[in-house]
This record gives structure tokens, C-alpha cells and sequence, in this order.
């Protein structure tokens, strides 16, 4: 099984690498670098931001693959077919296909925009705010200039789609959103500084970054709990440590995740390694290493298709 995974890395200076898009062959413990992401145009603003590719979805022969604020489309052996920028795209983080949209999250503007697949362009946005101390979601058209400022309150950095509706998650949201089509409300309260939450199984399927682990929530009576640690180094080993600037870069930091099976997941973290969990067993079955540089941390994950 082959695995694709994007990669950022905090603190690089200009003319660096800022992280790059890789095939993990599992079976192999094989690494590809298929892109380097060390293209000039790069917001300075600090804590990552345009620094380094984001999400990745796909949509038959097409890859699409997220930077800060554009949204590229590659072939599968990774030529650049096309490339779309939108006022409302900004500070993205993750990308989920359903039905003929690719959902994008962007973080700037505490929005989803929506792209259409076969129009190739941003049609939809859905901006998520509190009000009152509940979620409201305001559906707006960002085509035009009518949407909302670039405020950043709720950091939203997941989305997940199926039947149920939309599930969207950020660092300030205090756990795991539902968009029904109509309203936002909680779904499930989660730990502070969650990332990549999505239903599974009977709950919820998450990084609990802060505590360095990934982590499967139950429901129900008698409901299953697991949390796996995710890998760490000696810290001798660590390459780069005390480069960035940003204070952010650190071992252990769990961002990345995809569904396998029933009970085996495959997760990152920092430095950028690919984990597969085994949560019948509560155990980790095997990592892949792609570099001992502590700044370069796993971001997008997905099973490779192609």
C-alpha cells in the first residue's frame, strides 16, 4: 500500500526547502519526493503560514494539492495542469471531495469554500462564526466581494464529508462541527488543539496534537476509548532543533490522518514520519521516517489511489 503525504517545514528561509509533497510505499518502507515546495512568492507573516503544501484530494486523473491561498492540480506522476486563486482562500489547511465539490478549508477567513469540480472554479462558501455563544454559518458567494473580513477566530483546519453532512474542526472551535445544510452546531466536544477529527466507527477519530497522541472516542454504553502515542526520538537525533524562528517546530507534534481499514489508521507527526495504528491491538505497527529535520512535520495524508 502507498500512502501521499505533504509536509511543512517551520522556520525555513527564503530560497529553502519549505516541505514538498512524497509517496510512502509501506510494504517497501520506500520514500518518493515528488515535489519541493521551495517556490519564492512566500508570505513571511510567521507560524507556517504560506509555508509548505497543505491538503490533498483527488477527482478521477486529477490530484489537487493545497498551498496557503492556491489550489493546484497536478496528473498523477505530478505535471501541473492548473492552478486557482480566490479572494476567500487564505491560511488553508485541509481539502475533502463530495459530490463533484472539493471543500477546502481557509483558515483566514473562518470559512469552507467549495470548488466545483467540473466548473473549475470557487463557487460556494459557508463562513462559521460564534454568536451568542452558539456556531452560526452564513453561506456566501465568493465570487463577489461580499464576504466576511480576514479575522482568524476559529482556526479551522479540518473538514470531513459524508451522508451526515459537513464535519469541520479548529483549534479555537472546542470540538468537532456539524453543517447540516441548514445550521452549525457541536457535534462533539473535543480537547483543546485537535486536528484531522472525522466520524469513525460509532465516534470520532482524531490528533490530539497537545497531548501527542491519536485518539478514537466511542459513544454510547460501554463505549471504546484508545489513544496511541505517536513516535519519539532521542532528541540527539534530531536534526535542526532551535532553528525556527517561530517557536513552533517541535518532536511529537500530531497533524495527518487517513483511514486504512476498520481498525488500522495511518497518522503524522514530527519530524515528518507516517505511523500505521493498529487500534484493535492499541499498538503502532510501523513508521516510515522521511527526515530527522524536527521543523519538517507531516501535514496532508492520504492513500494513494493511483
Amino acid at each position: 500500500m502507498k500512502l501521499v503525504t505533504t509536509s511543512v517545514v517551520r522556520g525555513s528561509h527564503q530560497g529553502q526547502s519549505h516541505g514538498g509533497v512524497y509517496l510512502v510505499d509501506l510494504e517497501r518502507r520506500d520514500i518518493r519526493q515528488t515535489i519541493d515546495w521551495n517556490t519564492s512568492d512566500i508570505d513571511w507573516q510567521g507560524r507556517g503560514w504560506d509555508r509548505g503544501l497543505r491538503g490533498i484530494a483527488f477527482d478521477g486523473e486529477v490530484v489537487y494539492v493545497a498551498a496557503s491561498d492556491e489550489l493546484f492540480a497536478y496528473t498523477p506522476d505530478f505535471r501541473l495542469v492548473a492552478s486557482w486563486r480566490n479572494t476567500y482562500l487564505r491560511h488553508c489547511h485541509e481539502l475533502a471531495v463530495y459530490e463533484r465539490k472539493l471543500y477546502l478549508t481557509s483558515t483566514g477567513f473562518d470559512s469552507i469554500l467549495a470548488f466545483d469540480l467540473d466548473a473549475k472554479e470557487f463557487a460556494w462558501a459557508l463562513h462559521i462564526e460564534t454568536h451568542q455563544f452558539r456556531f452560526k454559518g452564513t453561506v456566501y458567494d465568493p465570487r463577489t466581494p461580499e464576504g466576511p473580513l480576514q479575522l482568524n477566530k476559529l482556526h479551522l483546519n479540518s473538514i470531513y464529508c459524508d451522508n451526515g453532512g459537513m464535519y469541520v474542526t479548529g483549534l479555537k472551535t472546542g470540538g468537532m462541527l456539524l453543517y447540516n445544510g441548514k445550521q452549525v452546531q457541536m457535534a462533539v466536544e473535543l480537547p483543546a488543539g485537535t486536528h484531522n477529527a472525522r466520524p469513525f466507527r460509532d465516534g470520532v477519530l482524531f490528533n490530539d496534537t497537545e497531548a501527542d497522541v491519536i485518539r478514537y472516542a466511542g459513544r454510547g454504553e460501554g463505549r471504546e476509548d484508545r489513544a496511541i502515542k505517536v513516535p519519539h526520538y532521542d532528541p540527539s537525533s534530531l536534526l535542526n532543533a532551535g532553528l525556527d524562528q517561530s517557536e513552533v517546530a517541535r518532536q511529537g507534534f500530531a497533524r495527518g490522518l487517513c483511514v486504512l481499514s476498520s481498525s488500522l489508521v495511518a497518522g503524522g507527526s514530527s519530524p515528518a514520519t507516517v505511523t500505521v495504528y493498529d487500534f484493535a491491538k492499541n499498538a503502532r505497527l510501523l513508521s516510515v521516517n522521511l527526515t530527522m529535520d524536527v521543523r519538517n512535520a507531516i501535514h496532508g495524508l492520504a492513500v494513494w489511489p493511483y
